[in-house]
Protein backbone atom coordinates (compact mmCIF):
# COMPACT_ATOMS: atom_id res chain seq x y z
CA UNK A 1 0.00 0.00 0.00
CA UNK A 2 1.78 3.45 -0.97
CA UNK A 3 3.10 5.71 2.02
CA UNK A 4 0.04 7.35 3.66
CA UNK A 5 0.50 10.81 5.34
CA UNK A 6 -0.42 10.74 9.37
CA UNK A 7 -2.69 13.77 9.82
CA UNK A 8 -6.46 13.74 8.19
CA UNK A 9 -6.13 17.29 7.29
CA UNK A 10 -4.25 16.71 4.25
CA UNK A 11 -4.39 15.00 1.39
CA UNK A 12 -1.87 11.65 1.27
CA UNK A 13 -0.10 13.05 -1.95
CA UNK A 14 1.12 9.68 -2.47
CA UNK A 15 -2.80 8.15 -2.99
CA UNK A 16 -3.48 7.17 -6.31
CA UNK A 17 -7.09 5.91 -6.75
CA UNK A 18 -6.68 4.82 -10.27
CA UNK A 19 -3.44 2.39 -9.13
CA UNK A 20 -5.80 1.61 -6.36
CA UNK A 21 -8.25 0.02 -8.51
CA UNK A 22 -6.06 -1.37 -10.87
CA UNK A 23 -4.36 -3.42 -7.72
CA UNK A 24 -8.09 -4.35 -6.66
CA UNK A 25 -8.88 -5.57 -9.89
CA UNK A 26 -5.89 -7.88 -10.09
CA UNK A 27 -6.17 -9.27 -6.61
CA UNK A 28 -10.02 -10.20 -7.27
CA UNK A 29 -9.14 -12.24 -10.25
CA UNK A 30 -6.75 -13.98 -7.66
CA UNK A 31 -9.19 -14.58 -5.02
CA UNK A 32 -11.70 -17.09 -6.15
CA UNK A 33 -8.66 -19.55 -5.50
CA UNK A 34 -6.74 -17.47 -2.56
CA UNK A 35 -7.27 -19.43 0.77
CA UNK A 36 -9.75 -16.92 1.53
CA UNK A 37 -11.05 -18.43 4.70
CA UNK A 38 -7.44 -18.43 6.23
CA UNK A 39 -7.18 -15.08 4.86
CA UNK A 40 -10.21 -13.80 7.78
CA UNK A 41 -8.74 -16.13 10.22
CA UNK A 42 -5.11 -14.26 10.15
CA UNK A 43 -7.16 -10.79 9.82
CA UNK A 44 -9.29 -11.22 12.84
CA UNK A 45 -5.96 -11.71 14.57
CA UNK A 46 -4.27 -8.78 13.33
CA UNK A 47 -7.32 -6.67 14.28
CA UNK A 48 -6.42 -8.62 18.09
CA UNK A 49 -2.52 -8.11 18.20
CA UNK A 50 -2.92 -4.69 16.91
CA UNK A 51 -5.97 -3.28 19.25
CA UNK A 52 -3.92 -0.90 20.79
CA UNK A 53 -2.73 1.04 17.90
CA UNK A 54 -6.54 0.93 16.59
CA UNK A 55 -7.94 1.76 20.05
CA UNK A 56 -5.34 5.16 20.01
CA UNK A 57 -6.03 6.29 16.56
CA UNK A 58 -10.13 5.68 17.01
CA UNK A 59 -9.29 7.80 20.24
CA UNK A 60 -8.15 10.51 18.16
CA UNK A 61 -11.34 10.13 16.11
CA UNK A 62 -13.68 10.46 18.95
CA UNK A 63 -12.22 13.29 20.84
CA UNK A 64 -11.71 15.50 17.34
CA UNK A 65 -15.88 14.57 16.62
CA UNK A 66 -16.46 15.66 20.72
CA UNK A 67 -14.80 19.21 20.17
CA UNK A 68 -16.53 19.83 17.10
CA UNK A 69 -20.17 19.03 18.76
CA UNK A 70 -20.94 15.75 17.24
CA UNK A 71 -24.30 14.36 19.33
CA UNK A 72 -23.26 11.87 21.37
CA UNK A 73 -25.33 9.30 19.54
CA UNK A 74 -23.26 9.60 16.52
CA UNK A 75 -19.83 9.96 18.81
CA UNK A 76 -21.29 6.38 20.35
CA UNK A 77 -21.56 5.15 16.50
CA UNK A 78 -18.24 6.32 15.92
CA UNK A 79 -16.71 4.99 18.81
CA UNK A 80 -14.42 1.76 19.66
CA UNK A 81 -13.44 -0.08 22.88
CA UNK A 82 -11.83 -3.52 23.92
CA UNK A 83 -15.27 -5.00 23.70
CA UNK A 84 -16.35 -4.09 20.61
CA UNK A 85 -13.05 -4.20 18.79
CA UNK A 86 -13.10 -8.16 20.15
CA UNK A 87 -16.79 -8.08 19.01
CA UNK A 88 -15.51 -7.21 15.61
CA UNK A 89 -12.24 -9.79 15.23
CA UNK A 90 -14.77 -12.41 16.62
CA UNK A 91 -17.27 -11.54 14.00
CA UNK A 92 -14.86 -12.20 10.88
CA UNK A 93 -14.35 -15.42 12.38
CA UNK A 94 -17.70 -16.12 12.10
CA UNK A 95 -17.86 -15.15 8.65
CA UNK A 96 -14.94 -17.80 7.85
CA UNK A 97 -16.90 -20.43 9.46
CA UNK A 98 -20.09 -19.86 7.19
CA UNK A 99 -20.58 -21.67 3.95
CA UNK A 100 -18.52 -20.43 0.61
CA UNK A 101 -20.85 -18.67 -1.57
CA UNK A 102 -19.03 -18.55 -4.16
CA UNK A 103 -19.29 -21.84 -6.92
CA UNK A 104 -22.56 -22.63 -5.72
CA UNK A 105 -24.90 -24.68 -8.42
CA UNK A 106 -28.71 -22.23 -8.29
CA UNK A 107 -29.80 -24.94 -11.17
CA UNK A 108 -28.02 -27.10 -14.13
CA UNK A 109 -30.20 -28.79 -16.77
CA UNK A 110 -29.38 -30.35 -20.46
CA UNK A 111 -30.39 -29.41 -23.87
CA UNK A 112 -32.17 -31.66 -26.09
CA UNK A 113 -28.92 -30.95 -28.20
CA UNK A 114 -27.02 -32.44 -25.50
CA UNK A 115 -25.36 -29.58 -24.08
CA UNK A 116 -25.49 -28.77 -20.33
CA UNK A 117 -26.05 -25.80 -18.65
CA UNK A 118 -25.41 -24.48 -15.00
CA UNK A 119 -26.13 -21.24 -13.33
CA UNK A 120 -22.93 -20.94 -10.90
CA UNK A 121 -22.65 -18.11 -8.57
CA UNK A 122 -19.41 -15.52 -8.90
CA UNK A 123 -17.93 -13.15 -7.51
CA UNK A 124 -18.76 -9.16 -8.51
CA UNK A 125 -15.11 -8.39 -8.33
CA UNK A 126 -14.54 -4.99 -7.01
CA UNK A 127 -17.09 -3.86 -4.71
CA UNK A 128 -16.62 0.18 -3.57
CA UNK A 129 -17.87 0.51 0.07
CA UNK A 130 -18.81 4.02 0.65
CA UNK A 131 -20.19 5.02 4.68
CA UNK A 132 -19.63 6.97 7.43
CA UNK A 133 -18.44 7.36 10.66
CA UNK A 134 -18.98 3.36 11.74
CA UNK A 135 -15.38 2.02 11.99
CA UNK A 136 -16.70 -1.43 12.26
CA UNK A 137 -18.40 -1.24 8.60
CA UNK A 138 -14.63 -0.80 8.08
CA UNK A 139 -14.07 -4.66 9.08
CA UNK A 140 -17.73 -6.21 8.41
CA UNK A 141 -17.52 -5.13 5.05
CA UNK A 142 -14.04 -6.28 4.27
CA UNK A 143 -14.69 -9.88 5.62
CA UNK A 144 -17.47 -10.15 3.75
CA UNK A 145 -16.15 -9.08 0.28
CA UNK A 146 -13.33 -11.30 1.01
CA UNK A 147 -15.68 -14.27 1.63
CA UNK A 148 -17.30 -13.36 -1.31
CA UNK A 149 -14.70 -13.56 -3.52
CA UNK A 150 -14.26 -9.78 -4.26
CA UNK A 151 -11.61 -7.37 -3.52
CA UNK A 152 -13.22 -4.17 -1.19
CA UNK A 153 -12.57 -0.77 -2.01
CA UNK A 154 -12.72 1.22 1.19
CA UNK A 155 -14.12 5.07 1.28
CA UNK A 156 -15.46 5.94 5.09
CA UNK A 157 -15.62 9.44 6.48
CA UNK A 158 -12.99 12.06 7.37
CA UNK A 159 -14.17 11.53 11.02
CA UNK A 160 -12.93 7.84 11.09
CA UNK A 161 -10.16 7.98 9.20
CA UNK A 162 -7.29 7.41 11.97
CA UNK A 163 -9.28 4.36 12.91
CA UNK A 164 -10.10 3.10 9.54
CA UNK A 165 -6.20 3.18 8.59
CA UNK A 166 -5.35 1.22 11.40
CA UNK A 167 -8.10 -1.47 11.04
CA UNK A 168 -6.93 -1.25 6.78
CA UNK A 169 -3.62 -1.45 8.34
CA UNK A 170 -4.47 -4.21 10.12
CA UNK A 171 -6.24 -6.22 7.88
CA UNK A 172 -3.49 -6.04 5.24
CA UNK A 173 -0.71 -7.25 7.33
CA UNK A 174 -3.34 -10.46 8.58
CA UNK A 175 -3.90 -11.04 4.34
CA UNK A 176 0.15 -11.41 3.86
CA UNK A 177 0.59 -13.38 6.43
CA UNK A 178 -2.35 -15.90 4.99
CA UNK A 179 -0.81 -15.26 1.38
CA UNK A 180 -3.98 -13.49 0.15
CA UNK A 181 -3.73 -10.60 -1.86
CA UNK A 182 -3.41 -7.58 0.80
CA UNK A 183 -4.86 -5.06 -1.74
CA UNK A 184 -8.20 -7.24 -1.78
CA UNK A 185 -8.96 -4.82 1.05
CA UNK A 186 -7.75 -0.99 0.23
CA UNK A 187 -8.39 2.40 1.74
CA UNK A 188 -9.41 5.59 -0.33
CA UNK A 189 -6.63 7.47 2.13
CA UNK A 190 -7.70 10.95 0.95
CA UNK A 191 -10.73 12.77 2.59
CA UNK A 192 -11.45 14.95 -0.28
CA UNK A 193 -15.23 14.09 -1.37
CA UNK A 194 -14.13 14.08 -4.84
CA UNK A 195 -12.96 10.96 -4.72
CA UNK A 196 -16.15 9.49 -3.79
CA UNK A 197 -17.03 10.75 -7.58
CA UNK A 198 -14.19 9.28 -8.85
CA UNK A 199 -15.28 5.76 -7.43
CA UNK A 200 -18.49 6.12 -8.66
CA UNK A 201 -18.09 7.12 -11.65
CA UNK A 202 -15.17 4.48 -12.64
CA UNK A 203 -17.21 2.30 -14.91
CA UNK A 204 -15.51 -0.71 -15.86
CA UNK A 205 -13.37 -0.98 -12.93
CA UNK A 206 -16.08 -0.84 -9.70
CA UNK A 207 -18.48 -3.41 -10.48
CA UNK A 208 -20.62 -2.52 -7.31
CA UNK A 209 -21.01 0.60 -5.16
CA UNK A 210 -22.41 0.15 -1.57
CA UNK A 211 -23.38 3.29 0.53
CA UNK A 212 -24.35 3.17 4.05
CA UNK A 213 -25.00 5.91 6.19
CA UNK A 214 -27.31 8.63 6.02
CA UNK A 215 -29.90 10.38 3.60
CA UNK A 216 -27.17 12.96 2.14
CA UNK A 217 -24.68 9.88 1.15
CA UNK A 218 -27.72 7.76 -0.06
CA UNK A 219 -28.19 10.47 -2.60
CA UNK A 220 -25.60 11.96 -3.71
CA UNK A 221 -24.58 8.19 -4.71
CA UNK A 222 -27.95 7.38 -6.10
CA UNK A 223 -27.33 10.41 -8.03
CA UNK A 224 -23.82 10.46 -8.64
CA UNK A 225 -23.47 6.98 -9.63
CA UNK A 226 -22.56 5.33 -13.52
CA UNK A 227 -21.77 2.14 -11.63
CA UNK A 228 -24.23 -0.23 -10.43
CA UNK A 229 -26.03 0.52 -6.81
CA UNK A 230 -27.39 -1.17 -3.80
CA UNK A 231 -28.56 1.31 -2.30
CA UNK A 232 -29.00 0.79 1.85
CA UNK A 233 -29.70 2.43 5.30
CA UNK A 234 -31.78 5.71 5.92
CA UNK A 235 -34.27 4.34 7.99
CA UNK A 236 -37.35 6.44 9.09
CA UNK A 237 -39.15 3.77 10.94
CA UNK A 238 -41.83 3.41 13.10
CA UNK A 239 -43.50 1.65 15.81
CA UNK A 240 -47.89 1.94 15.85
CA UNK A 241 -49.60 0.29 18.86
CA UNK A 242 -53.03 -0.56 17.75
CA UNK A 243 -55.93 -0.08 20.00
CA UNK A 244 -55.90 -3.59 21.26
CA UNK A 245 -52.14 -3.69 22.36
CA UNK A 246 -50.48 -5.21 25.32
CA UNK A 247 -49.68 -2.24 26.77
CA UNK A 248 -46.48 -3.36 29.23
CA UNK A 249 -45.49 -5.61 25.87
CA UNK A 250 -45.67 -1.71 23.54
CA UNK A 251 -44.41 0.34 25.87
CA UNK A 252 -41.11 -2.23 26.10
CA UNK A 253 -41.17 -2.34 22.35
CA UNK A 254 -40.77 1.02 21.99
CA UNK A 255 -39.23 1.98 24.44
CA UNK A 256 -36.16 -0.65 22.73
CA UNK A 257 -36.93 0.44 19.55
CA UNK A 258 -35.93 3.99 19.85
CA UNK A 259 -33.41 4.14 23.21
CA UNK A 260 -31.62 0.70 23.14
CA UNK A 261 -29.43 2.35 20.62
CA UNK A 262 -30.24 5.25 18.75
CA UNK A 263 -27.61 6.26 16.31
CA UNK A 264 -28.30 3.19 13.95
CA UNK A 265 -30.55 2.88 10.76
CA UNK A 266 -33.48 0.39 12.62
CA UNK A 267 -33.56 2.58 15.84
CA UNK A 268 -37.81 4.09 15.86
CA UNK A 269 -37.99 7.56 14.76
CA UNK A 270 -41.66 8.13 14.73
CA UNK A 271 -44.22 6.32 17.32
CA UNK A 272 -47.85 6.35 16.02
CA UNK A 273 -50.57 5.34 18.98
CA UNK A 274 -54.47 4.34 18.21
CA UNK A 275 -56.65 7.31 19.46
CA UNK A 276 -58.53 4.81 21.60
CA UNK A 277 -55.15 4.01 24.13
CA UNK A 278 -54.10 7.56 23.69
CA UNK A 279 -55.35 9.21 27.13
CA UNK A 280 -54.34 5.18 28.66
CA UNK A 281 -51.59 4.28 27.61
CA UNK A 282 -49.56 7.10 25.85
CA UNK A 283 -49.52 9.25 29.15
CA UNK A 284 -47.12 6.12 30.91
CA UNK A 285 -45.12 5.80 27.68
CA UNK A 286 -44.18 9.04 27.19
CA UNK A 287 -43.10 9.49 30.95
CA UNK A 288 -40.62 6.46 30.53
CA UNK A 289 -39.34 7.72 26.95
CA UNK A 290 -38.34 11.19 28.65
CA UNK A 291 -37.15 9.27 31.37
CA UNK A 292 -34.82 7.27 29.21
CA UNK A 293 -33.41 11.45 28.12
CA UNK A 294 -35.65 10.89 25.03
CA UNK A 295 -36.45 14.19 23.52
CA UNK A 296 -40.39 14.46 22.12
CA UNK A 297 -41.98 16.13 19.58
CA UNK A 298 -45.82 15.54 19.12
CA UNK A 299 -48.87 16.18 17.49
CA UNK A 300 -51.24 18.24 19.11
CA UNK A 301 -53.51 15.42 20.45
CA UNK A 302 -50.01 13.97 21.79
CA UNK A 303 -49.15 17.25 23.44
CA UNK A 304 -52.89 17.09 25.15
CA UNK A 305 -52.20 13.76 26.80
CA UNK A 306 -48.71 14.45 27.57
CA UNK A 307 -49.27 14.53 31.34
CA UNK A 308 -46.70 16.98 32.09
CA UNK A 309 -44.20 15.34 30.35
CA UNK A 310 -42.59 18.28 28.33
CA UNK A 311 -43.51 17.69 24.13
CA UNK A 312 -42.69 19.73 21.73
CA UNK A 313 -44.72 20.73 19.03
CA UNK A 314 -43.97 17.90 15.53
CA UNK A 315 -44.36 19.00 12.08
CA UNK A 316 -43.88 17.80 8.46
CA UNK A 317 -40.25 17.99 8.88
CA UNK A 318 -40.46 15.64 11.93
CA UNK A 319 -42.65 12.82 10.36
CA UNK A 320 -39.87 12.67 7.58
CA UNK A 321 -36.57 12.74 9.64
CA UNK A 322 -34.44 10.18 10.84
CA UNK A 323 -32.96 11.71 14.24
CA UNK A 324 -30.34 9.44 14.66
CA UNK A 325 -29.97 10.29 18.14
CA UNK A 326 -32.51 10.22 21.52
CA UNK A 327 -35.31 11.95 19.29
CA UNK A 328 -38.75 10.91 19.02
CA UNK A 329 -41.93 11.86 17.03
CA UNK A 330 -45.26 10.61 18.23
CA UNK A 331 -48.30 10.95 16.38
CA UNK A 332 -52.17 9.65 17.53
CA UNK A 333 -53.89 8.58 14.94
CA UNK A 334 -57.54 7.50 14.47
CA UNK A 335 -56.43 3.59 13.42
CA UNK A 336 -54.83 1.40 11.38
CA UNK A 337 -55.84 2.67 7.89
CA UNK A 338 -54.57 6.24 9.37
CA UNK A 339 -51.08 4.06 10.96
CA UNK A 340 -50.91 2.61 7.19
CA UNK A 341 -50.99 5.90 5.44
CA UNK A 342 -48.53 7.74 7.40
CA UNK A 343 -46.31 5.17 6.87
CA UNK A 344 -46.85 5.14 3.06
CA UNK A 345 -45.89 9.05 3.26
CA UNK A 346 -43.11 9.37 5.54
CA UNK A 347 -41.49 5.49 5.73
CA UNK A 348 -37.92 4.96 4.33
CA UNK A 349 -38.38 1.56 3.58
CA UNK A 350 -36.61 0.29 5.90
CA UNK A 351 -38.34 -1.36 9.12
CA UNK A 352 -41.72 -1.43 10.32
CA UNK A 353 -43.97 -2.58 13.22
CA UNK A 354 -47.21 -3.23 14.98
CA UNK A 355 -48.07 -3.81 18.34
CA UNK A 356 -51.35 -5.87 18.79
CA UNK A 357 -53.18 -8.33 20.13
CA UNK A 358 -55.54 -9.11 16.38
CA UNK A 359 -54.11 -11.52 14.24
CA UNK A 360 -55.72 -9.80 11.71
CA UNK A 361 -54.09 -6.18 12.18
CA UNK A 362 -50.66 -7.84 11.85
CA UNK A 363 -51.61 -9.33 8.74
CA UNK A 364 -52.74 -6.61 7.15
CA UNK A 365 -49.72 -4.46 8.42
CA UNK A 366 -47.17 -6.94 7.14
CA UNK A 367 -48.84 -7.31 4.09
CA UNK A 368 -49.16 -3.53 3.21
CA UNK A 369 -46.66 -1.76 4.56
CA UNK A 370 -43.71 -1.62 1.92
CA UNK A 371 -40.02 -1.72 3.97
CA UNK A 372 -37.45 -4.82 3.71
CA UNK A 373 -39.08 -6.23 7.60
CA UNK A 374 -42.26 -5.79 8.81
CA UNK A 375 -42.92 -7.02 12.40
CA UNK A 376 -45.53 -7.90 14.22
CA UNK A 377 -44.56 -7.63 18.09
CA UNK A 378 -41.38 -7.02 18.02
CA UNK A 379 -38.84 -4.11 18.29
CA UNK A 380 -37.24 -3.08 14.84
CA UNK A 381 -33.84 -3.13 16.51
CA UNK A 382 -33.77 -7.00 15.05
CA UNK A 383 -33.11 -5.93 11.45
CA UNK A 384 -29.31 -6.94 11.22
CA UNK A 385 -27.79 -9.60 9.86
CA UNK A 386 -26.63 -11.19 12.58
CA UNK A 387 -29.97 -11.02 14.03
CA UNK A 388 -31.73 -12.77 11.12
CA UNK A 389 -28.99 -15.51 11.43
CA UNK A 390 -26.94 -14.67 8.20
CA UNK A 391 -23.64 -13.41 10.34
CA UNK A 392 -21.90 -10.14 9.20
CA UNK A 393 -23.76 -7.85 6.88
CA UNK A 394 -22.67 -5.00 4.75
CA UNK A 395 -25.97 -3.01 4.73
CA UNK A 396 -29.45 -3.04 4.83
CA UNK A 397 -31.25 -3.16 1.19
CA UNK A 398 -33.54 -0.19 1.15
CA UNK A 399 -34.24 -1.09 -2.71
CA UNK A 400 -35.98 -3.99 -4.07
CA UNK A 401 -34.02 -5.66 -7.15
CA UNK A 402 -31.17 -7.46 -6.79
CA UNK A 403 -31.40 -7.75 -2.83
CA UNK A 404 -33.67 -6.27 -0.20
CA UNK A 405 -33.27 -6.15 3.50
CA UNK A 406 -30.30 -7.39 5.63
CA UNK A 407 -27.80 -7.84 3.08
CA UNK A 408 -24.99 -11.19 3.93
CA UNK A 409 -22.99 -12.97 1.86
CA UNK A 410 -25.87 -14.29 -0.50
CA UNK A 411 -26.22 -10.96 -1.51
CA UNK A 412 -22.71 -10.42 -2.28
CA UNK A 413 -22.09 -12.72 -5.46
CA UNK A 414 -24.22 -12.65 -8.65
CA UNK A 415 -23.96 -15.64 -11.08
CA UNK A 416 -23.02 -17.14 -14.25
CA UNK A 417 -23.92 -19.51 -16.75
CA UNK A 418 -21.30 -22.15 -16.86
CA UNK A 419 -22.23 -24.45 -20.36
CA UNK A 420 -20.63 -27.57 -21.43
CA UNK A 421 -20.71 -29.14 -24.84
CA UNK A 422 -19.61 -32.23 -27.06
CA UNK A 423 -18.98 -29.76 -30.59
CA UNK A 424 -22.47 -28.58 -30.55
CA UNK A 425 -23.07 -25.82 -33.66
CA UNK A 426 -26.09 -23.68 -33.99
CA UNK A 427 -28.50 -24.27 -37.67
Amino acid sequence: MPSQTTSIDNRPEAFDLDACLVRARGAARALPNAPRNAGLLALADAIDAGAAEVLAANAQDVARSRAAGTPDALVDRLALDERRLADIAEAVRAVAALPDPVGRVLDGWTLANGLRVEQRTVPFGVIAMIYESRPNVTVDAAALALKAGSAAVLRGSSDALASNRALVAAMRSGLEVAGVPADAVQLVDDPDRAQVSALLTARGRVDLAIPRGGAGLIEHVVRTAQVPVIETGVGNCHVYVHADADPAMATAIVLNAKVQRPGVCNAAETLLVHADVASSWLPGALAELAAAGVRLRGCERTRHVGGGVPVEAADDDDWATEYLDLVLAVRVVDGLDAALEHVARYGSGHSEAIVTASLVAGRRFQDEVDAAAVYVNASTRFTDGFEFGFGAEIGISTQKLHARGPMGLAQLVTSKYVVDGTGQIRS
